[in-house]
């Protein structure tokens, strides 16, 4: 049983919510269209100090190779344990097009898209804030915690 008041948020640091994000791949992210807003899955890689993805030219998300405000949110959360985090970055996304860049991206390990069929269009999103936040659990007095001793 979780105690709702044992329970906090607490903000990170954008050197953490990087650390998180080097931790994952898989991403949400959302843009204004002319039809509304559009939010789809992606895989993604941190690549120096932006993040990048893969989608095919004929896709909705073919969208950004045009320079376009974005939001990408990167979660995970336990739902038994009532805890995770989550780190919303606000930036700008377009298609890479330096021939030399592109060349590298083509090397990079884990820049690997779920989604099938040709996904050779490199999107690279350039973050102007980054937040997250930490839902964390404090154990009661009377709840047992976890421990790493041999039986």
């Amino acid at each position: 049983m979780f105690d709702d008041e044992a329970r906090q948020f607490t903000a990170l640091s954008e050197r953490q919510c990087w650390e998180l994000l080097q931790g994952s791949d898989l991403a949400r992210v959302a843009w204004q269209t002319a039809d509304g807003p559009q939010i789809l899955p992606v895989t993604y890689v941190c690549h120096g100090a932006s993040l990048v993805f893969r989608t095919s030219p004929y896709g909705p998300l073919s969208e950004l190779i045009r320079s376009t405000d974005v939001a990408l949110e990167v979660d995970e959360l336990d739902r038994q344990r009532r805890c995770g985090w989550s780190v919303v970055i606000q930036g700008r996304a377009a298609a890479v097009n330096e021939p030399a860049e592109m060349v590298r991206l083509w090397t990079v390990a884990g820049l690997v898209p779920w989604a099938p069929g040709v996904r050779n269009v490199f999107i690279r999103i350039e973050p102007r804030r980054m937040s997250g936040r930490l839902l964390g659990h404090q154990p009661r007095d009377d709840e047992p915690t976890e421990r790493s001793e041999n039986p």
